[in-house]
Formats: C-alpha cells, structure tokens, sequence
C-alpha cells in the first residue's frame, strides 16, 4: 500500500480517528475475554450477533433462552447476565459509546431507541436471510478493523448503524420467561448496577443513579418489587446499600484525591456542596473537610 503522507491529513482528523478508536470495538467470542477489557467499563453499548448455541440471556425480572440466530442488544446502565448451557457456541459483537454514532449525524440518543431502553425489547430472532446478511456486516467490520485505511471507522460506523436500522424493521422476541430465584437474581443485578457506577475516576463524571427508583427503573420493575427483594436477600434496605456505597467512595476520594468539597459533592451527585456535607455528618458524625483534616 503506497504511504500517505501525514501532513495531507488534518490533525482534527487524526483527533477523530484517535477518539474512534477508543469508542469502538469488534470481536468475536475467542478473542473477548483476551483483550476487550477496557470495553466492558460503564458508557459503551454492545450488540451481539448469535450464530449458534444454546444459552439463557437474564434480566432483572425476566429471562429468554437463545437457541437459535439472535440480535441482541444491551445498554451499559441496564445489568444482564448470560448462562451458557452449551460450549460450541459461535457470536460475534461490537461495543461503542454514543459518542461514536453521534460522528454519523445522530441527534437522538440511544437510550431513546427500544433497542436499548430499560424493559424494551433487546432480543431480536433472526431467519436465515437476516441472519447472513447481518453475518456479512460483522465479518466486514472485523476485515475492516484490520486495515490501515484513514477512513474506517466512518465505514463502520456506517456498517454499525445498517445493524440498527436492520433490527428496528424486525419484530422483536417475545418468548420471555419469569426466572427462579427472581429475588436473588435481581438483588444480584442492583449490586451489578451499583458497583457500575464505581470508582468515581473523574470530577467531572456525576453520579446519575442515586435513589432506589432510578435503579428500580434501570431494572425494569417496580421500586417495591426492587426493595424487598434486596431486603429478603442482604436484610438491608436498597437506600442503605446506595448511602454505604456512596460514603465509601467519599472516604476514597477526600484520602487519595485533592479535589475540593464542592468537586467531590458534585461527582457523587449532589446538587450542593451543602447537601453533601449534611449527608456526609448525617451518617459519619463528622463533615468532610473535619474528616480530611484527620487524614
């Protein structure tokens, strides 16, 4: 392939190819779990393309066998669980943030799609035709990512949105089941989603679930359904679990960070530094700048 000279190329462009990159990902099952790590952090969406196998795929308060051809998608705030029943399985997928469709023009966000909508519909079943055609997109996507042309991440993320516009003419699976142990498992998931949430690595990130119906939205079921099955499996309440959380991570952050009071208040999602502080003495009987001041 013949060079190309880096001074023919903007450096907002090299900037977009760098962000690109970062924001999106695909793979196939053999090689996830080597290094797809750094993909599977709060913020990035994922569609996979089951080709073969026999699994479960489970939700808070629902789950779905897939044996057969399948689309799936998943959100990163809405926790999920796989149990494989079978080894010989074949699925390929891409992760991605918002940010990335966002370069196709995209003005709507993707929670806003039932694609990925808590309690939408996430489980698309493929016929034959459907299933080679999205089949070729992935395998594309996959040669593509291996090029060195400039401009491959506009193709994917054209290929990317040809997969979402393909499952929004489907019509989605509705062979849903109440799993056992609805309790457990969804006790397991609020867990799941809080510790998503954590660590707070920015001062510029801002905690969005905060109150047990955000979570209980998240989850798709009702706040009462979410607090007594957490109170049945840990005999603590949700709102006690989501304080402890939070007021371990401000214990983190006034030993290890020189962030101000109001930059902490403001990262664990307090709308002032005030509210954050009574909360703080409320449950410590110290303020945050008395605590930090005995570190």
């Amino acid at each position: 392939m013949e060079a190309i000279e880096v001074s023919t190329i903007t450096n907002s462009y090299l900037d977009n190819i760098h962000t690109d990159k970062a924001q999106f990902r695909v793979a196939t099952t053999c090689t996830a779990n080597c290094d797809l790590t750094a993909y599977m952090r709060r913020g990035f969406y994922k569609i996979t393309l089951s080709m073969k196998g026999y699994t479960k795929l489970f939700y808070a308060n629902r789950g779905i066998v897939i044996d057969k051809p399948a689309l799936i998608f998943t959100n990163p705030q809405i926790p999920y669980a796989w149990e494989d029943t079978h080894d010989e399985s074949e699925r390929y997928f891409c992760v991605f943030t918002n940010q990335f469709l966002h370069g196709a023009n995209r003005m709507e966000s993707l929670d806003d799609l039932n694609l990925f909508k808590p309690g939408g519909t996430p489980v698309y079943f493929l016929n034959d035709e459907q299933a080679a055609y999205l089949y070729s997109i992935f395998t594309r996507m996959l040669q593509e990512a291996e090029t060195d042309y400039i401009y491959k991440y506009d193709l994917m993320r054209n290929q990317l949105n040809l997969i979402i516009h393909e499952a929004i003419k489907m019509q989605p699976a509705i062979a849903y089941f109440n799993p056992q142990n609805a309790a457990s498992r969804i006790a397991k998931l609020f867990s799941t989603l809080l510790e998503k949430q954590f660590p707070v690595d920015s001062g510029q990130f801002s905690l969005k679930l905060k109150k047990a119906g955000d979570y209980a939205d998240k989850l798709a079921i009702h706040v009462n359904h979410l607090n007594a099955a957490v109170r049945e499996v840990t005999g603590k309440s949700t709102t006690t679990h989501i304080n402890d959380r939070i007021l371990a991570e401000a214990r983190s952050l006034l030993t290890h960070t020189d962030w101000t009071i109001a930059d902490i208040a403001s990262s664990l999602g307090f709308d002032y530094a005030s509210y954050f502080n009574n909360f703080f003495k409320k449950h410590t009987g110290h303020t945050p700048l008395a605590m930090r001041k005995t570190l």
